[in-house]
């Protein structure tokens, strides 16, 4: 496996925007399928590479998936408190599954947080159905911490994000 994992090219946004919304509807992760006002936050790569770090996963100059690090805070935090990082955004096209990829990103985060002055921890949110996912952050000691579970959008009160969090 020759997979690098990098910053995100502005020319390889939409690709990542696309891999990203096609990962999650085809995981059948938004409520509202095509019509989940969530699609435009997965497709606007830029959006996010201009509040955080957007890093890709590129195999032979393909991109394979992609993953949003937040170092500290931010507008593309949703949890994370001082100290902080936070991984938002995890995806990996179908087809690059089960060699690797997730797990590189995920790990490619960890790295990145740990040469983060002032960072003790890394969290993320993740549904209760990523159990891929899940997976993963429990293989890097990730641990639950359902005191910090949450739901983004509470006037849809079957909506619970699992909150995972790793000290380092």
């Amino acid at each position: 496996m020759d997979i690098v994992i990098r910053q995100a090219e502005p020319g390889e946004y939409d690709t990542l925007g696309d891999i990203t919304a096609q990962a999650y509807l085809q995981d059948g992760l938004l409520d509202f399928g095509e019509n989940d006002l969530y699609l435009g936050e997965l497709k606007d790569v830029a959006k996010r590479a201009a509040a955080a770090e957007v890093l890709v996963a590129v195999e032979k100059g393909r991109v394979l998936g992609g993953v949003t690090f937040v170092p500290s805070g931010g507008p593309m935090a949703d949890i994370a408190r001082p100290g902080e990082a936070e991984i938002r955004m995890l995806a990996v096209a179908h087809a690059a599954r089960g060699r690797g990829t997730g797990e590189a990103l995920v790990r490619a985060c960890v790295d990145r947080a740990r040469a983060t002055d002032g960072c003790t921890a890394v969290v993320l949110s993740t549904q209760r159905t990523m159990h891929a996912a899940h997976r993963i952050y429990e293989r890097l000691g990730f641990a639950r911490v359902p005191e910090r579970d949450w739901n983004p959008i509470p006037e849809l009160g079957d909506i619970t994000l699992l909150t995972y969090e790793l000290t380092l």
